[in-house]
């Protein structure tokens, strides 16, 4: 283990500031919770991959303390069991906040051992707002189209034009939705997912969640503990930093990752010709970026977008053979085709993405206090981007709206817990998007909770992605609840993959942004 995780691991935590009190939750029995639930018509929507695919819509309220007013749909997937042994559904959340879930039940039912899938329920859903739920939120329709103000405000101009897009937002949004943005939040999510419990008829919730889905997990454990059977957490986020201080912490991460790309390509000057030193490839990346800040490559890749689609390359090292493609025709043929191409795969913002955007703004800014004076903002990005600049002020606009959002913040949950069975726990040391210190801070809250790392690794995102030492802790937690135990903090540790090698001619012509989990689970959440 390296220093930095073996010190995370004996460190207090301190859980601070403003906290949100939980709803009263009464325990109806099994039988009265059954007789009243919403009833599940299943159809089928089978795709290639996922033959055995279902859908399903539930009404569940608007607002969960009028049960009887406003009501609005959750979009709902499932694989079915098939095996005699049934361990009940297993819900699944690929973060966000936004994320769809729809294909994420397919992809983990047909990811898992067939005989531990065999005995769920895989169940996915679109939450609140998002994709195929009604309604499915678009405050700003075209929000991202290129080529934006260049992230970085280098002059006043470029700050009020940043600053007017975030203001512009947050003021459509409460346009459109006046009624709605109180109830898009994080509390109300979860108890959509006690909604879909109680549809499915299940006495107990089993549940897997990724990123965001982390805190979904954490925060279902703290309202309604009886109801947990097994929770898994994967690439987990620090609810004691939500929001406002965890995508501060972010920018730190992201920068070293972005340094970790670097080295990796000076590893391959033979393929890709931009020099052995990674400090000098990053220069030649920066002066890239300032090149097409001044002339977008194909009229659609400036600064802001440049960036946008070299973040997943901190998500996923897989799609670093690509990005360094990219560069490298820029850089040494002055080609700006494969960078349009890779801005395209990976960062190109669709109507699909707006509506992600939409949920993502609408539930950070209402799960939590945002600083409302811009100033701190300006103080705290700029004195960040002096030590990371990779995704400091590109992170900051993402979330501006924040500081001008038309709903009242509420505050975070204190998700530190003792009534849970044994939650398992899995972090990359790497981890950019959630780093490191959320998996360890998560294990301390949770009393009995067990934690799996990946040393060394830095994708987000890593059960059920080809590291076979995690996925059997997986499986073997699925099948009977067992967990791993050890001491000094960490219960197992297994190494990370091996990076990617350069693309040949095969695989560089194959598509880039494919059905695996990183593909499913979407960037900046």
């Amino acid at each position: 283990m390296n220093k930095r995780a073996a010190v995370l691991c004996g460190a207090a935590v301190v859980v601070a500031g403003t906290l949100t009190a939980v709803p009263a939750d009464a325990s109806p029995s099994h039988t009265a919770e059954a007789a009243r639930a919403a009833k599940l018509t299943w159809k089928k929507c089978a795709t290639k991959d996922h033959p055995t695919l279902e859908c399903a819509s539930l009404k569940v309220p608007l607002d969960h303390d009028d049960p009887g007013g406003k009501q609005i749909t959750l979009a709902l997937s499932r694989v079915p069991h098939t095996a005699k042994t049934y361990q009940g559904p297993l819900l699944v959340n690929p973060g966000g906040p936004g994320g769809s879930g729809l294909t994420l039940a397919g992809f983990v039912a047909s990811a898992l051992p067939r005989a531990v899938a065999a005995q769920y329920d895989v169940i996915g859903f679109d939450p609140r707002g998002v994709g195929r739920s009604t309604p499915a939120l678009d405050c700003g329709p075209g929000h991202f189209a290129p080529a934006r103000p260049d992230p970085v405000p280098s002059t006043a101009a470029v700050e009020r034009a940043n600053l007017q897009r975030a203001r512009s937002f947050a003021a459509a949004c409460g346009r459109k939705y006046a009624s709605v943005l109180p109830h898009i939040n994080t509390l109300s999510a979860v108890r959509d997912m006690d909604a879909i419990r109680r549809a499915v008829g299940a006495r107990k919730l089993n549940y897997l969640g990724y990123s965001y889905g982390t805190y979904l997990g954490a925060v279902y454990g703290k309202l309604y503990p009886q109801r947990v059977r097994r929770l898994v957490l994967d690439s987990i986020v620090d609810p004691t930093g939500v929001w406002y201080e965890d995508n501060l912490a972010q920018d730190y991460a992201f920068n070293d990752r972005h340094r970790a790309l670097m080295a990796w390509i000076a590893q391959h000057d033979a393929t890709y010709r931009l020099g052995t030193d990674p400090e000098k490839i990053e220069a030649k990346w920066y002066a890239m970026r300032a090149a097409l800040a001044r002339k977008p490559a194909g009229g659609t890749v400036g600064a802001a977008e440049l960036e946008d689609t070299f973040l997943p390359g901190a998500y996923y090292n897989g799609y670093w053979p690509h990005l360094a493609e990219a560069f490298a025709a820029y850089v040494n043929d002055n080609k700006t085709g494969p960078l349009v191409k890779a801005y395209e795969n990976f960062a190109a913002v669709d109507a699909s993405g707006d509506n992600g955007y939409s949920v993502y703004t609408s539930v950070q800014c209402r799960d939590a206090s945002w600083p409302r004076d811009w100033d701190q903002w300006r103080s705290d990005n700029w004195a960040v981007y002096a030590k990371a600049p990779f995704m400091a002020w590109n992170n900051a606009w993402y979330n501006a709206p924040c500081a001008f959002w038309p709903t009242p913040a509420q505050g975070p949950v204190n998700v530190a817990n003792g009534k849970l069975p044994p939650v398992l726990l899995f972090q990359a040391t790497g981890d950019a998007a959630t780093p490191y210190e959320g998996g360890a801070t998560v294990h301390a809250l949770l009393r009995g909770s067990s934690l799996v790392v990946e040393e060394g690794g830095g994708n987000h995102g890593i059960t059920l992605s080809g590291n076979t030492c995690l996925d059997k802790h997986l499986a073997a937690y699925l099948t009977d609840g067992t967990v791993p135990r050890g001491t000094g903090g960490v219960d197992a540790v297994c190494p990370a993959l091996p990076d990617p090698q350069p693309l040949d001619a095969k695989s560089a012509s194959e598509t880039t942004h494919g059905p695996n989990l990183h593909g499913l689970l979407g960037f900046r959440g």
